[in-house]
């Protein structure tokens, strides 16, 4: 497996430019340069910034005035404190990962298909020249495995347009699955040298997103703490929110969930990036505010002693807000003690 220079530990500035209403008040307040300067002290070498097509884009595709400036304000403030920038095109015209339902037409619909490119055309070339120092995650969390062939496909049309602009830059592709690591090994063969894999990780869901409104079955009042036997984790994972969201942990009865679960979790994904020497990146992983964080501090540990002993780069979801803040109140007793295990 190939290093991922210059993005080996990073933080997400989930809830800025992405998920959130994107009124100007809140784009020019919510993340500013000190900010940058406070996560560049965390030691991390880079921040993944999602964006929506909408923050640069009108309804018809058209430009929008001044749409690239909090963009342009980030790097620069990035190039500033030394740090590098993922750039996740979070949700696209006609696609977004959490309304999956009413997305599919995405996945057959040429023109929708043909916006996507162009907005990657226009996206490299502003930024193309900086491959150093930005990466291009060209969509996050595709859902459905059944549109896998076809979102493979769209993918590669999509890095041809890049490469026209940026024939330098690192591209970051995701499987199916909500970009699950066992979606992985349903990518094709890497286009070029400057390829990396990207995952996302929140396993178990029951510990991590514990007392999620948008989990269904989740109650406001569920607590569960880590690490308890894997076992324990399925069963109570099914009666809670059902074997969709259990199924990882399923068949590991008597077995604690702990570094050696994510080396397993991870081993077949870092086994095809072995294969292809190309990076792997987990491009999100995180615990909510809700969990003790005792147990979250734990986690942390566990999933950050696999991501080490295998050499896989990572950002962590987030850096404020959005449920999952490392600098909010919560996490504040074990903030010094958390960054170490980024």
């Amino acid at each position: 497996m190939r290093n991922f220079d210059g993005f080996t530990k990073g933080i997400n500035l989930g809830g800025w430019l992405s998920q959130h209403e994107l009124t100007d008040e809140h784009m020019n307040t919510f993340i500013k340069e000190e900010d940058i300067k406070k996560i560049a002290e965390t030691k991390v070498d880079h921040i993944r910034l999602p964006i929506d097509y909408s923050v640069i884009e009108n309804e018809d595709g058209t430009d929008k005035p001044n749409g690239y400036k909090h963009i342009d304000n980030c790097f620069e403030w990035c190039r500033k404190y030394g740090l590098n920038m993922v750039l996740d095109l979070h949700k696209a015209a006609g696609y977004i990962f959490d309304d999956a339902e009413n997305c599919k037409g995405f996945f057959e619909d040429k023109e929708l298909q043909d916006r996507f490119k162009k907005l990657w055309d226009k996206l490299s070339k502003r930024y193309g020249s900086y491959p150093e120092n930005m990466a291009f995650e060209i969509l996050n969390e595709v859902v459905d495995p059944d549109v896998k062939d076809l979102w493979n496909d769209i993918a590669e049309e999509t890095i041809k347009v890049i490469r026209k602009n940026a024939p330098d830059s690192w591209i970051l592709i995701g499987g199916t699955r909500n970009n699950s690591v066992v979606s992985v090994k349903e990518l094709k063969a890497p286009y070029d040298n400057k390829i990396a894999f990207n995952f996302h990780c929140y396993e178990p869901l029951i510990f991590t997103h514990q007392a999620a409104y948008w989990v269904p079955g989740m109650t406001d009042d569920f607590k569960i703490s880590y690490p308890k036997d894997l076992g324990e984790y399925y069963e109570i994972a099914v009666k809670t929110i059902g074997e969709f969201y259990a199924g990882l942990t399923k068949g590991y009865d008597g077995t604690m969930c702990d570094k050696e679960f994510f080396k397993r979790y991870f081993k077949e994904a870092v086994d095809i990036a072995d294969k292809y020497n190309v990076p792997l990146y987990c491009g999100e992983y995180g615990v909510i505010d809700r969990a003790d964080p005792e147990g979250t501090l734990n986690w942390f540990k566990d999933i950050n002693a696999a991501f080490e002993e295998y050499g896989i780069s990572r950002s962590v979801w987030s850096y404020k807000e959005m449920d999952f803040g490392l600098i909010d109140e919560h996490y504040a007793s074990i903030y010094d003690e958390l960054i170490k295990y980024l």
